[in-house]
């Protein structure tokens, strides 16, 4: 069990007022504890009281857990895993749930009167983890020095007759000679006016020489995600294109520069936005700025507008401005930055001034 960590979760435990929390995510389990596995239909918790042990359920086809630093009750597929944790908690005190907690284990839980309310308490867990520690920076970085390396072979990959697909299919390989261990989400490659949707999936278009390109992926190595948008011309840009361009680097820009402690999460979405607003494109940038990043490529809380709270020393996110026109062009820039004691430290070192492959 890692104490710091433990202790982090407690004192927001009892921030919120609560004594206990249930959290089923294996990724926070792991964070926690050290023991990870995909418990896929099955039952697997650790019960977090404020004071004393913590309790692991763990299924006896799972792998052994002895060692994680928590009590272990283990439980076969014939067991009742909810009267297990119901003869753990305190019955006569709140219950803080996951946000992950099925459906088919929290209405039991609620049935049995395993708590005396039930509180949706990810919040604890989540805001833990958002504080990158030292080691946990480093692993950033290292996944974000891979990722860079991987875009470099990706720009090598368009050629006349390549297709989307057939280039995202290819990364994966990379990844790996890079020493990652796979993606950390489907990976985005954009041909043409393809790049005006944020989220296409690649499909069979082939590479045509004078196609603007956008590329969007991230690995996992060692655990942690990294996560990149860089886009390309191959041919000379028209005056409208570079203006595009030119729109959005200087919106990720104006958002990195202002990254600092104290300063909120939405004053920085403010920042990149009011450039693409000025420039005239402000209903073409149609998503939030950016997303906390870790374990998972998408973390709780986000940076936009809605989010009101200060940035904090050790947070990661994105900063990921975009503009995109239907039929014609989209235009993202994305970088990773984890936020120090006065500014920032901006995790990806591939150039983002306009490129002509």
């Amino acid at each position: 069990m890692d104490e710091r960590r433990l202790a982090r979760v407690r004192a927001n435990l009892a921030e919120r007022g609560l004594a206990q929390a249930l959290i089923v995510d294996p990724l926070s389990i792991w964070w926690l504890c050290g023991y990870y596995t995909k418990p896929y239909e099955r039952f697997l918790a650790l019960l977090v009281p404020v004071e004393g042990e913590p309790v692991l359920f763990a299924n006896r086809l799972f792998p052994d857990a002895s060692g994680c630093g928590a009590r272990v009750t283990c439980f076969s597929d014939t067991d009742d895993p909810v009267a297990l944790v119901a003869a753990e908690t305190a019955h006569d005190l709140p219950l803080g749930v996951d946000k992950d907690l099925a459906a088919r284990w929290l209405v039991p839980l609620m049935e049995s009167r395993a708590a005396s309310g039930f509180v949706l308490a990810s919040d604890v867990v989540d805001d833990a983890r958002s504080i990158k520690d030292a080691r946990e920076q480093e692993l950033m970085r290292a996944a974000s020095a891979t990722n860079d390396r991987a875009m470099a072979w990706l720009v090598e990959q368009v050629r006349p007759g390549a297709t989307e697909r057939q280039i995202a299919d290819g990364l994966l390989a990379e990844y790996r000679r890079l020493g990652a261990e796979g993606h950390s989400f489907s990976p985005i490659v954009s041909f043409g006016d393809h790049a005006a949707d944020p989220h296409h999936e690649p499909d069979d278009t082939p590479f045509v020489p004078g196609d603007l390109v956008l590329f969007d992926v991230g690995c996992r190595r060692d655990w942690y995600c990294s996560d990149m948008t860089r886009t390309f011309f191959t041919a000379e840009p028209t005056e409208h294109q570079r203006a595009v361009y030119e729109a959005v680097r200087r919106a990720n820009e104006a958002a990195e520069k202002i990254v600092r402690p104290g300063v909120t999460f939405a004053q920085i979405d403010r920042a990149a936005r009011q450039v693409i607003e000025d420039a005239g494109w402000g209903p073409a940038f149609n998503h939030r700025l950016g997303h906390q990043i870790g374990l998972v490529d998408h973390e709780p809380g986000d940076v936009s507008a809605a989010h009101d709270e200060p940035v904090r020393p050790g947070q990661c996110f994105s900063i990921e401005p975009g503009i995109y026109l239907s039929g014609d062009m989209g235009v993202r820039i994305e970088d990773l930055v984890i936020v120090t004691e006065d500014g920032c430290e901006v995790l990806n070192s591939y150039p983002k001034g306009l490129t002509v492959l």
